[in-house]
């Protein structure tokens, strides 16, 4: 027996990326392999940022030469040469070092937003079939757009904008206290409370940034829903509703929108009302000091010009830590969601087992969905090697349970399950996945081409494969007339096909992929009854040789196979042939004698009661 898992540590995937869950540590992952782009950016960001910050200080250089001297035009021209020289590179370099900053930046940015778009987007292929089925697709899009996003943007926050300030606060207020100790103190006093307070005020943001982006996902994730069923809402004549609908998370949205921008335009207003109080006092500040003869012109232009010039740096520094924490709060939303931990992982020693004859045996398995009762309480039974097996039953039974134990969509919590021996969780998933074939009874396709839907089977199949499989499924015939063919888009999860024609794809998928193990779960039901026949033939043939397990509501379907196990709450009541079934006059007797009255047993009724009180 299988050791349980220890649920407290952190399980991934195997071949799953090793991301972290908090979002400051899975910016620093993601962004790893780029590292020295980013280094090569801070640099020039640092160049372009003292260019622009040395430039007042260059005309503070050409105004005290203008100012100082009383030599003819020739000679002031001359003493101006090296301040007007200065003064160009730092212009020029200030162009220069900035635009290589950018087209770095620019072909930087896709990529890097690929990279976490990928790599988030590989974790979340690892999670289980419940986990994805908590959340709408659109919603897990959205987190995942706006995560990775949300890294591009921090990081260009941070080397873009909170970097290049750094180095101007800090040239700026080297060049003050050289002009005047008292004005830089003052500057460089104001610009560290000022900061201090403001990146406390924008911590306090982000919980409301984390609630708006969450609530965009959700809203997201509902108009997804619902244009993916447009067509149920056309037909039942339900678009006001469905506006109303959306309006209720419109509405929680917008409140949670608003309330983020809301305290944020309110720390926006202390942050430029102080800036303004601030740049009135300096400026009359740096006059009182030229008055009394402290600075001269010169200085008292780059004093005015410097203290400004940080005022306006300290105000959108400030203003940009809400929109840093704001990113932040999308970078959270995404991992936070996202980056969890697997719970249904291969073992570490999971192998690629072969399947070659097709065994399958439950042996004292017990399972149940949390939070509940256990639906199979101990059930043992195997299916045996190249054996046709039909499930029957009412609805809620346990069939869709069985087979989606074999398909390891859910692990039991007791007992095991077992392919030619082995145990499906000492197989890799892939392994037992790629040797299975299942055509359910709502086919769901890519938004591809006809071609590129069957070959879906078997990646590596030349078009001949592909076009015989689409015979056998008897498929060809409506693909050929149809305007671009086996190229033809189907639309989203098949939509611009009918039921029966996405039916006939989904088993001409089959047919090219040809696995030992074949599960239909009614995949007949969408067809018309001479398809049916037909498809039915072709299903025959493609049965042989292999262990199929068929779930039916329609017993016709059954009647042939070699055996037919009957589900009642959780346990196999009956198993048997057809014939045999039919003479003891059980489960199965009544519910073949319903279904030729076109009736079938309630979800609820005990089956083993109703047969013997028949």
């Amino acid at each position: 027996m299988r050791p349980p898992r220890d649920a407290s540590r952190f399980q991934r995937a195997p071949g799953s990326p090793d991301l972290p869950a908090a979002p400051l540590r899975f910016i620093w992952c993601v962004t790893g392999r780029y590292r020295l782009w980013y280094v090569a950016i801070a640099f020039l960001e640092a160049i372009n940022a003292s260019c622009g910050i040395l430039i007042p200080y260059s005309v503070s250089q050409v105004i005290r030469t203008v100012t100082g001297t009383k030599e003819y035009a020739a000679a002031i021209t001359e003493q101006l040469r090296e301040p007007l020289l200065l003064f160009t590179i730092l212009a020029i370099g200030e162009v220069l070092f900035g635009r290589l900053s950018g087209a770095i930046q620019i072909r930087l940015g896709p990529r890097q937003r690929q990279h976490a778009t990928r790599a988030l987007y590989h974790y979340l292929q690892h999670h289980s079939h419940a986990f994805v089925t908590d959340d709408f697709a659109g919603a897990l899009a959205h987190r995942i757009s706006e995560a990775s996003l949300g890294v591009s943007q921090a990081m260009w926050s941070i080397l873009g904008e909170f970097w290049p300030a750094t180095i101007v606060l800090t040239v700026a207020v080297t060049l003050l206290v050289r002009a005047n100790i008292h004005l830089g103190l003052l500057v460089m006093g104001w610009a560290a409370l000022f900061v201090g307070y403001s990146f406390l005020l924008a911590r306090r943001c982000r919980p409301h940034a984390v609630r708006a982006s969450s609530a965009r996902s959700e809203t997201t994730g509902k108009v997804v829903d619902s244009v993916t069923n447009l067509a149920s809402t056309r037909l039942f004549a339900r678009f006001a509703f469905e506006r109303e609908y959306l309006d209720r998370f419109l509405a929680k949205e917008l409140d949670a929108v608003g309330r983020s921008n809301g305290y944020a335009e309110r720390v926006r207003w202390f942050q430029f009302s102080a800036a303004a109080v601030l740049k009135l006092f300096t400026l009359y500040y740096a006059l009182h000091l030229w008055r009394h003869g402290a600075i001269d012109v010169g200085q008292f232009v780059m004093a005015v010009s410097l203290a400004l010039l940080v005022i306006n740096e300290v105000r959108n520094l400030s203003r940009r830590f809400l929109e840093l924490f704001e990113y932040f709060g999308n970078v959270a939303n995404g991992v936070h969601t996202i980056v969890r931990p697997h719970d249904l992982v291969d073992a570490a020693d999971a192998r690629e087992v072969p399947i070659t004859r097709g065994l399958i045996e439950f042996r004292d398995v017990t399972f149940g969905y949390s939070p509940g009762p256990p639906l199979f309480k101990g059930m043992s039974v195997t299916i045996g090697s190249g054996q046709r097996v039909g499930l029957v039953g009412s609805s809620g039974s346990g069939k869709s349970t069985f087979v989606n134990l074999i398909l390891r969509t859910y692990d039991p919590q007791h007992g095991e399950i077992r392919v030619d021996g082995t145990d499906i969780r000492d197989m890799t998933q892939d392994a037992l996945h790629s040797q299975l074939s299942l055509i359910p009874q709502d086919p769901s396709l890519f938004h591809r081409t006809l071609m590129e839907n069957i070959r879906y089977g078997s990646i590596d199949a030349p078009d001949s494969a592909v076009i015989d499989a689409a015979r056998r499924a008897h498929a060809h015939e409506f693909i050929s007339q149809m305007k671009d063919g086996y190229e033809s888009m189907v639309g989203e999860r098949g939509v611009k096909l009918s039921g029966g024609q996405r039916q006939r794809i989904a088993i001409a998928r089959v047919v090219l992929k040809n696995a030992p193990i074949l599960i239909l779960d009614e995949a007949t039901s969408s067809l018309d009854s001479i398809t049916e026949k037909a498809i039915q033939e072709t299903l025959d043939r493609v049965m042989v040789g292999k262990t199929v397990i068929v779930v039916a509501h329609r017993l016709s379907t059954v009647a042939r196979l070699d055996r037919i196990l009957v589900f009642d709450q959780g346990r196999i009541v009956e198993d048997g042939t057809h014939e045999t079934l039919l003479a003891h006059r059980g489960v199965y007797y009544r519910l073949w004698s319903r279904q030729s009255d076109g009736f079938l047993p309630d979800a609820g009724q005990d089956l083993s009661r109703a047969a013997t009180a028949g």
